[in-house]
């Protein structure tokens, strides 16, 4: 019997809704918040006024674009955290008045597992994995870095996942924004990052690496360190930023990287799993998914990286 699934998320500021056949997307619509660009970063008040435009007819394509009716759903599942509360707010109850209406069951979801699962699910349009290659096996180290988050998961089975390291403030892919904000660049940071450095020295500038016992991470150290580097280098050339912000940008990526992968290699050492995958917002990033790569061969392990 075939199973068919709505899934709503909105634990931050895009409105997503996908139509699952078992195990393969038959369709996955995000509606993304322009309002936000001009307070340079996510405002939760707005965040969820524009949820509450959204939610109906994302949901409502997503069907239609699935060619399924909604008298054909199994069950009705959305992300109960973490995220923003307001946004969560929005999507949790359309999903549980939904699922009222049609009298079928609601499957409340974890967003950081959903992240590590997601090497799991198929594209309905072809028959290969989201990586386009074979699914991580048991137990498999995952990195998970978004915008929020920033965690090492040791997932022993689909539902058997343990996080064995975490940011103690920031995350990987805040320090992305918060930096390029220093450096003058508009909301959403990190991808510009991520373009600028493509032509830059990632060795042109050396910024300060903290210093983190166990598998943990932290990056406020790291954004403080570019902060001061960038006020003094502004009071001997005010146009300091404009003429080097490749080398800026492949620097300030290069150091996040860096303490990424300095984790995940001891994560993988320490608990003897050549099986490793990333995933979340960050895993789209160049230099990481290059490093991982680098990585793999190097250490003889098994990479699993989502498409873009």
């Amino acid at each position: 019997m075939d199973i068919f699934i709505l899934a709503i998320e909105s634990s931050c500021d895009d409105t997503a809704a996908a139509v699952l056949k078992n195990d393969k997307v038959l369709a996955s619509l995000v509606a993304s918040q322009a309002v936000h660009q001009k307070h340079g970063g996510i405002v939760p008040e707005l965040a969820s006024r524009a949820h509450m435009q959204n939610i109906v007819p994302v949901v409502d394509e997503a069907l239609k674009e699935a060619g399924v009716d909604k008298s054909r759903l199994n069950a009705i599942a959305f992300t109960r955290g973490p995220g923003l509360i307001g946004s969560l707010l929005v999507g949790g109850m359309f999903a549980k008045a939904m699922a009222l209406a049609l009298k079928i069951p609601l499957i409340e979801v974890n967003h950081m597992q959903a992240h590590v699962l997601a090497h799991f699910i198929r594209n309905g349009k072809d028959k290969s994995q989201s990586n386009g290659n074979a699914v991580p096996a048991f137990p498999f180290i995952c990195l998970t870095v978004s915008g929020g988050h920033t965690q090492l998961v040791l997932a022993r089975d689909y539902l058997d996942m343990e996080v064995v390291g975490e940011t103690n403030d920031d995350a990987a892919g805040e320090a992305f924004d918060k930096c390029a904000k220093l450096l003058g660049l508009p909301y959403p940071g990190g991808p510009l990052i991520d373009h600028y450095a493509r032509h830059g020295n990632p060795q042109a500038f050396r910024f300060g690496e903290p210093v983190v016992e166990g598998l943990d991470f932290s990056f406020s150290g790291l954004k403080t360190s570019v902060l001061y580097f960038l006020q003094k280098k502004q009071k001997e050339d005010n146009d300091f930023i404009r003429k080097n912000l490749s080398n800026l940008c492949a620097s300030i990526q290069h150091a996040i990287v860096r303490i990424l992968m300095k984790k995940l290699v001891k994560a993988a050492n320490q608990f003897k799993v050549k099986e490793i995958a990333i995933a979340g917002g960050v895993s789209a990033n160049t230099e990481l998914r290059e490093a991982v790569n680098h990585a793999g061969k190097k250490y003889g392990w098994n990479i699993y990286i989502p498409r873009l």
